[in-house]
């Protein structure tokens, strides 16, 4: 158990560490003000190229957006569940290992969300009701990548039945890359936004996994 996880902390690291990277080459390569209001975008010949063939699709950025929905409303029913558990067994240390690891993951989703909000990366490559708005990286794509795997871990381990949980987990993983490559298509992102938040939530996720997966009996 301890050898993988140290392997599953090496693979999260490595991630967080390609991430930081990949935040730098955005910020150093190829910096050109490409975007509205003469904003800079790294990697511009790249970014400016896709963003020409894909365009803008503002119909698309709406459904995705509101289809961000969903994974709150996936994060607020573990809440509930968790305060349910927390009601019932008068103690938060009874309460499910892997649901106060979950709330702890939400917390870290929850600060990268408003951290970038504040540190703009890059701005988006169009306005949004005439305003310059931060994009990377992509928050939606951020949201889904990391609480639809968390949630599908979950029921993993709450549905027995083997059918209902590959029929749930081909649902969910659908969903995420429809929210994903909708987003992209949608062309209120830049290419790089995308990838900041695919790679990102790969590390946040497998922090998650690797954490849960020790599977710890807290004590009182």
């Amino acid at each position: 158990m301890k050898k993988k996880f140290r392997k599953n902390i090496y693979v999260t690291l490595a991630l967080f560490l390609l991430f930081v990277l990949w935040t730098l080459a955005i910020k150093l390569i190829d910096v050109q003000p490409i975007g509205p209001n003469g904003s800079e975008v790294g990697f511009a010949a790249l970014n400016g190229f896709i963003h020409d063939v894909t365009g803008v699709h503002m119909e698309l950025y709406i459904i995705t957006d509101w289809l961000g929905l969903v994974p709150v409303f996936a994060a607020f029913g573990f809440a509930v569940l968790g305060l349910v558990q927390l009601i019932k067994r008068r103690s938060f240390l009874k309460v499910d290992y892997s649901i106060l690891v979950l709330g702890g993951f939400y917390i870290l989703v929850i600060s990268a969300y408003i951290l970038f909000e504040m540190l703009a990366v890059n701005y988006r490559p169009v306005l949004i009701d005439g305003y310059l708005e931060a994009s990377y990286p992509s928050s939606t794509t951020l949201l889904v990548m990391c609480v639809m795997p968390a949630s599908v871990m979950q029921l993993y381990t709450r549905i027995k039945n083997k059918n209902i949980r590959n029929i749930i987990s081909v649902v969910i993983y659908a969903f995420m890359a429809f929210i994903v490559i909708g987003r992209f298509v949608s062309g209120v992102h830049w290419l790089t936004d995308i990838v900041g938040g695919i790679i990102l939530s790969a590390g946040l996720v497998m922090l998650y996994y690797s954490v849960s997966s020790l599977d710890i009996k807290i004590k009182e």
